[in-house]
């Protein structure tokens, strides 16, 4: 990518004292552009909630004057990783600034908790299978004792290599739009960043499902009746085909006509049905979460947060 200068811009204010020699930013062609062209970044349920977080931390304009270089592309890279978002951003120089964002992992026992809570509950593990990570998950984590969000800018460690002493910097904050909308397209970027990727806990979820339902399903010995012939189950030689031997798995444990012993799970599903959809118990937070982020005269997108916080505090239970 070979940098170009770039017109005054509103994020391109001249810059004083020792900055003065850097001028306006370069820009790039090729850079990542936010989605977003006017108004606020983000559209997903998680995005809006990572950007109400940072926003909830006071960083006031330090994080809306990135959102012009997010725009404008100045965002060359952005990797995501377990612990670390890593950027290159385009600045005044001709080389990039590298920049990087740290947010603690969760360690693998925790990450095995939760993944045993999310697999005992039809609800998640069917919504997260589906590639779909609902919002009620946060509840999920915050119960575990670990938030996937950071409840202090002191959790997150944020560094750039450019000269401004602003935490964030500019560059710092066009990375956090980014990652935002990183969220929009998928979020369990976000899991990723706290140290599962989607691969990786969504074949555990299915192990551990798949581990439950084997030890539910009662075998034909288990339960009192004959089991399955082995040339027609296993294949034997001389056996029927495939499609014939996984229909006598299914019906191996059937009688045609059912012991006196066995009337009480003649009707019963012989693999267990999926549980109900946990009913969860939600405190002011879900109103909270509906009515949107309030307008910039009452507080903006943090006022959410600080009243989320309060309620808390009022009802820790």
């Amino acid at each position: 990518m070979t940098p170009r200068p770039a017109g005054t811009g509103p994020d391109d204010s001249t810059p004083t004292g020792r900055y003065a020699d850097f001028g306006p930013a370069l820009r790039v062609d090729g850079g990542l552009r936010a989605r977003s062209t006017r108004g606020a970044i983000g559209v997903s349920w998680w995005s809006r909630r990572f950007l109400e977080v940072l926003e909830s931390f006071a960083l006031g304009t330090r994080l809306t004057r990135g959102r012009a270089y997010a725009r404008r592309g100045q965002v060359l890279r952005l990797d995501v990783s377990p612990g670390r978002v890593e950027a290159s951003v385009q600045g005044s120089r001709p080389r990039p600034y590298p920049v990087t964002i740290a947010l603690p992992p969760f360690p693998d026992a925790l990450w095995d908790r939760v993944e045993r809570e999310l697999a005992g509950q039809a609800f998640f593990s069917a919504r997260l299978l589906a590639g779909d990570l609902p919002a009620e998950l946060e509840e999920v984590f915050a119960a575990a004792g670990a938030p996937l969000f950071p409840r202090s800018v002191g959790e997150l460690s944020q560094r750039c290599g450019c000269p401004d002493v602003a935490v964030p910097c500019k560059h710092l904050a066009a990375t956090f739009y980014l990652l935002a909308e990183a969220f929009d397209a998928d979020p369990f970027q976000l899991l990723h960043w706290r140290g599962r990727s989607r691969d990786a806990l969504l074949g555990r979820l299915r192990t551990l499902r798949a581990d439950a339902v084997g030890s539910a399903t009662p075998t034909g010995r288990d339960a009192g009746m004959p089991g399955p012939t082995p040339s027609v189950v296993d294949g034997a030689p001389g056996g029927p085909p495939a499609a014939v031997a996984g229909a006598a798995r299914v019906l191996a444990d059937v009688p045609d006509v059912p012991p006196t012993e066995a009337v009480d799970r003649f009707w019963v599903s012989p693999v267990p049905l999926p549980d109900r959809p946990p009913i969860l118990a939600t405190g002011p937070e879900l109103l909270l979460r509906q009515l949107g982020a309030p307008a910039a005269a009452i507080g903006g997108p943090g006022l959410l947060e600080r009243l989320r916080r309060a309620y808390q505090a009022l009802d820790p239970g």
